[in-house]
């Protein structure tokens, strides 16, 4: 049975944990989940009154599409499947205003929320910079969406795994040569023996086994555990959507177990 450990955790932002007895398909399929199936909020349709800044309205709908959204997606339901039949309401769609003029900068808390369930995850993003005379008119629609879609509805950034590293010490001679071809620098010598002072670091690069004349060091890796690491954009916790993620595993894997043809 799969074990899950989390190795690290900070502030609900980034998380590191450890997966093991799993395969390489269920760990990629883990990855996939991650990073593209959980549902989170983005900007879909800007309507703009007025724009008289010196960016295009296609790019400033696009810098207000890329904005981490805060809220509890279990209070939203796709527009696709609303009973508005895609018309935008409470239940599909929150609404945020935008009325600024210069000079000034306008930063992602000028944004008016028009519903408690939502808000900009990050008040303090740069969106415009206003000259005299100039203003930001606008209406923004944010909607539930999921990273297969677009980048804009992706919760996570830098996702990453590797197989767990396993490293083999036998006779050394203590030349020193695999600690200064370490780019990690987890190999040192204590009481006259080379210890490993973080495996979980190794980056299975194998420079100290090249280094080594003597083939004292062997760095090999668990085919059936991996580390993984990612952090959140602000729009959800990290335990949270590691916690939907897997849930979208169970409910396609149960799908595509009960589409199997039975056998007679």
């Amino acid at each position: 049975m799969a074990d899950l450990e989390v190795l690290s955790e900070d502030g609900g932002l980034r998380v590191k944990f450890l997966l093991k007895d799993v395969t390489y398909g269920f760990a990629n399929g883990l990855r996939r989940a991650i990073l593209i199936k959980v549902p989170k909020l983005a900007m879909e349709d800007v309507v703009i009154y007025e724009n008289s800044s010196a960016l295009f309205d296609e790019m400033l709908a696009h810098r207000l599409g890329m904005l981490p959204i805060k809220a509890d997606t279990s209070l939203f339901v796709f527009r696709d499947e609303c009973v508005c039949n895609e018309e935008g309401c409470p239940n599909c769609t929150a609404i945020f205003t935008l009325t600024k003029e210069g000079p000034c900068t306008v930063y992602s808390k000028d944004l008016q929320m028009q519903s408690t369930d939502a808000k900009i995850a990050d008040p303090d993003i740069p969106i415009v910079e206003l000259l005299e005379d100039q203003r930001v008119i606008l209406e923004c629609s944010a909607i539930l969406g999921v990273g297969a879609q677009h980048a804009k509805w992706q919760a996570v950034n830098g996702l990453a795994y590797k197989n767990y590293p396993v490293i083999e010490v036998g006779e050394c001679t203590l030349c020193g040569e695999c600690i200064e071809a370490c780019p990690e620098k987890i190999l040192k010598i204590k009481d006259e023996k080379l210890m490993v002072t973080d495996v979980m670091e190794c980056s299975l690069c194998k420079s100290c086994e090249e280094a080594c004349e003597k083939g004292a060091i062997k760095v090999n890796y668990d085919p059936r555990a991996f580390i993984f690491k990612f952090e959140s954009d602000g729009s959800m916790d990290v335990k949270e959507i590691l916690r939907k993620a897997l849930e979208v595993v169970e409910k396609e894997a149960t799908t595509f177990a009960n589409n199997l043809p039975k056998r007679r």
